[in-house]
């Protein structure tokens, strides 16, 4: 394999260079060969982030040189083995899901997303990956799904099939139908199908979607004509089944299925979320509460497409 050195040393007597030092290469997932010997996987990003640490080394009185070396032993493979962390995140997640209940919902829904950034800063320096990053993968994704089902407990089901385009001109004017109290992908799927496939859209909030009258056309819940695809949430089922993937709307779709699904959650995830929540306790009305709602999807909308262009 090849890989990249980094060979450094630091007077004993500047601890706090020592201490950056060491949480920059922690941070990377250097391999410690020796004391003052670290070594990384070749890459550019690898050899960035230990030229950056050189550089700091220097300017604070030590040395550092960074190696490329072409042909190094494989059995330097198990210095990136990440096999016990993984394990601490799925004994983590399996754990939160033994505890589960409606009164600790909101505190283990704080603790998938910790365990979620935490795999993905994992996966970041896993050079290797193999089963046990799937199965902690899997774990944490039973978790999400968990929450989602005891906070929202008409939550759909994903069906496994094919996404067929579809033509706009069939669905205009008509009536949709879904959950009443809408949360975030059923207030993101109404905001899309208004916004873009039917400017007519009329929606009928549903106290039990069982209830869907037959010429409605039934979005985010089981059996509805729209809903969770694979691993899809209903908005990304929209996007796919109407050619609306453009780049801006793929990326509030990542914001929607963390928020709804879990997984990544953006940096502006955390406020939509709260102002969404506030806008759900403020309006008891289902309408009104689209119409505010629908003023920040327009709006992500816009930053969205700004950074696109």
């Amino acid at each position: 394999m090849r890989c990249h050195l980094l060979v450094l040393s630091l007077p004993t007597e500047n601890a706090t260079a020592r201490m950056r030092a060491w949480r920059a290469l922690k941070a990377s997932g250097a391999g410690v060969l020796r004391d003052g010997v670290y070594v990384l996987p070749a890459g550019h990003a690898q050899r960035l982030h230990l030229a950056v640490v050189a550089a700091d080394v220097r300017e604070n009185g030590g040395s550092a040189r960074v190696l490329d070396v072409s042909e190094a032993d494989e059995d330097l493979k198990p210095l990136f083995d990440r096999s016990a962390d993984y394990a601490e995140l799925i004994a983590q997640a399996n754990g939160g899901r033994a505890q589960l209940d409606a009164t600790r919902a909101a505190e283990t829904l704080k603790a998938a997303r910790k365990l979620r950034r935490s795999f993905e800063q994992l996966v970041a320096i896993d050079f290797f990956p193999g089963t046990p990053q799937a199965q902690a993968r899997g774990a944490i994704d039973a978790l999400e799904a968990e929450v989602a089902r005891t906070t929202s407990p008409g939550e759909p089901r994903a069906a496994a099939r094919a996404i067929d385009t579809l033509a706009l001109h069939d669905f205009q004017r008509r009536v949709w139908a879904t959950r009443a109290r809408p949360w975030v992908d059923r207030l993101a799927s109404a905001w899309l199908i208004r916004r873009y496939i039917d400017p007519a859209a009329k929606f009928l909030w549903l106290a039990d979607a069982a209830l869907c009258p037959s010429e409605a056309i039934g979005f985010d819940f089981d059996g509805a004509t729209f809903s969770h695809v694979d691993a899809r949430v209903t908005f990304e089922t929209l996007l796919a089944s109407f050619a609306l993937e453009s780049p801006a709307l793929l990326r509030l779709g990542v914001l929607v299925h963390g928020l709804d699904a879990g997984g990544v959650l953006p940096p502006e995830a955390a406020g939509v979320e709260r102002v969404l929540e506030g806008f759900r306790d403020a309006y008891a009305n289902d309408d009104e509460l689209l119409t505010a709602a629908s003023s920040i999807f327009d709006a992500l909308l816009a930053t969205f497409q700004k950074a696109t262009t």
